[in-house]
């Protein structure tokens, strides 16, 4: 389950600085129209971003995204798979166990 310290410490910094969290998602949807990548290609590919620098709370944000693109379940999974010769078997277990923790969420 996602910490709520972690979802609190987003909502605070976005009211406290609103400007600089519009450019943040500008840029983002900037970089998601420079390409031809579709959305979920995207989500997927900064998934593996995300548990390449064991960060548990944008693993948490792009499975959800990703899932919002339309990728399943097995999808993500096999993308985090994919990343065990380069990033390592207890990397990809924990981002495993992080993604594990929203799509039990979905499934229910």
């Amino acid at each position: 389950m996602e910490k709520k310290t972690e979802l609190q410490t987003y909502q605070r910094l976005r009211k406290q600085h609103p400007e600089y969290f519009d450019a943040v998602e500008a840029l983002g949807k900037a970089v998601r129209q420079a390409g031809p990548l579709e959305d979920q290609v995207i989500q997927l590919v900064q998934l593996g971003a995300a548990a390449a620098i064991r960060s548990e709370g944008a693993v948490h944000s792009h499975v959800r995204r990703a899932l919002e693109a339309g990728a399943t379940a097995e999808q993500i999974h096999h993308a985090l798979l994919s990343l065990t010769s380069t990033i390592g078997f207890p990397t990809v277990v924990a981002a495993l166990s992080w993604a594990d923790d929203v799509l039990g969420k979905a499934q229910a």
